[in-house]
């Protein structure tokens, strides 16, 4: 079994001792900890709460086990019930809210649970705020309230609808465009909340039919959860089958956005966020920020609108940073995640839904011939793993000396560009691995980089 304690919350397997994996007590304790937090940022009497859930299985057993500690650390809670990620995100926002507690462990199989911490913003927190959480809960000297002090509990289930709402008054979000084309599009939620929201908003957008594929929101996923292209054929397959124009695929907390071309084909992870980002530019010039793993299409695109892109560390608070002090006009990571700040700062796969439509029918062309307009670039993904003991710094620190004379980014790990492609090198918080991630004109060229990388540091 297995639990994860990083700065942006809490994650792990659902059972075993406390420690070992997600347990009641391991919830109470976090939870606990991130109110001690909340307090400590303001002297109020009352403090308010957001929490919402996906669908997995142990989301109920989890939700009421931290509403209850927060209502036991005097903090009023709303509860959303099932809500996507950036509904929870958006909720908090417009509640002007303390705070916010997503129970998701995203795309990790249905075993799995986390608490994913908002802040008052509705943004995840920051490495400094992480940390001072962790040292809280480390030091387990939480203050409960007494019985006149208790927190009060209510419910809310209005908040996708709302989402919705927020979406469709988009500038840039044209429906009458979308209604036009008649639109036929399959969908795979994955069993999860999406399957809540998405038809809700393809409906309200004016999509003509929507075919739906494990939109029952059980918990029990089908196949892995997470929107890649091995995970997707059935997806794949029915829009084919069904003469769709299109398939959009979802994460469970809906913040991660894959699409699925007319053809069957992929249209791939890396350019969602690339369409999204061309259609944005093309009617609002300004910069671009995406992770340092990220497609370089994105760099030129963003170039060739007249803007500056800047790449961030990983991680969505990492991009959104960026984003605020280059004052992108959008921005994201190369796994499906876009963040368009005209909603709100978080990776928000309905706002993608939405602009990409938008796009596409504005362009009046078929799915796979707006993705033949973007450039063919292939990211190979690779770990090495390495012996306990292992100074990886010191490696990164000599790869970063012998390829002195190349372009060279160390913000997170070490960034090398190459006249025809780029290799990132990251290494695990939690393992001695490092994280290999390359990109070349085609696959061949991205795993020749990859492997030349590879065997320097063997």
């Amino acid at each position: 079994m297995t639990l994860i304690k990083s700065i942006s919350g809490i994650r792990g397997t659902i059972g075993d001792k406390p420690g070992n994996g997600l347990t009641p007590l391991d919830i109470v304790k976090f939870t606990s900890a991130y109110a001690m937090w909340i307090k400590s940022r303001g002297e109020k009497e009352r403090y308010k709460i957001i929490t919402g859930r996906d669908s997995r299985i142990s989301g109920n057993m989890v939700n009421q086990i931290v509403c209850g500690t927060l209502m036991g650390m005097g903090m009023d809670v709303t509860d959303l019930g099932p809500a996507s990620t950036p509904t929870v995100e958006i909720a908090v926002q417009r509640e002007k809210a303390d705070g916010g507690i997503i129970l998701t462990a995203s795309h990790n199989p249905v075993q799995w649970n986390a608490l994913k911490l908002l802040n008052n913003k509705g943004e995840f927190l920051t490495a400094e705020d992480g940390s001072q959480l962790l040292e809280i809960a480390n030091s387990e000297l939480f203050d409960y309230a007494d019985a006149f002090d208790l927190g009060s509990y209510n419910t809310d289930d209005s908040f996708s609808t709302k989402h919705i709402e927020a979406i469709m008054e988009l500038p840039l979000v044209d429906v009458e465009a979308i209604r036009k084309r008649g639109y036929k599009i399959a969908v795979d939620c994955v069993n999860s909340v999406g399957s809540l929201i998405i038809p809700e908003l393809l409906k309200a957008l004016g999509v003509k039919e929507v075919v739906k594929l494990y939109c029952e929101p059980d918990g029990l996923f089908p196949h892995n959860p997470e929107p890649l292209s091995e995970n997707l054929q059935e997806l794949s397959s029915k829009v084919v089958s069904e003469k769709a124009d299109l398939g959009f695929a979802v994460d469970p907390d809906v913040d991660r956005l894959a699409i699925v071309n007319e053809d069957g084909t992929m249209f791939g992870e890396e350019y969602t966020l690339v369409a999204v980002a061309d259609y944005v530019l093309g009617n609002n010039p300004g910069n671009t920020v995406s992770n340092l793993s990220s497609t370089k299409a994105l760099r030129e695109l963003t170039e060739s609108h007249g803007g500056k892109h800047t790449a961030s560390a990983v991680g969505e608070v990492n991009v959104i940073s960026e984003m605020k002090k280059n004052k992108a006009v959008i921005g994201g990571e190369g796994n499906g995640g876009v963040i368009y700040p005209d909603l709100h700062y978080g990776r928000d796969a309905l706002a993608g839904i939405a602009l990409f439509l938008t796009h596409l029918a504005k362009q009046g062309v078929k799915c796979s011939q707006l993705r033949k307009k973007y450039p063919d670039y292939h990211i190979s993904k690779n770990k090495l793993q390495l012996s306990e003991g292992v100074n990886i710094d010191e490696i990164l620190e000599n790869l970063k000396k012998q390829y002195a004379d190349h372009p060279v980014n160390d913000v997170d790990g070490i960034k090398i560009d190459f006249a025809d492609g780029w290799v990132h090198l990251r290494k695990s918080n939690t393992e001695p691995v490092i994280r290999i991630y390359s990109e070349g004109s085609d696959r061949q060229q991205a795993e020749k980089l990859g492997e030349m990388i590879i065997s320097k540091i063997k």
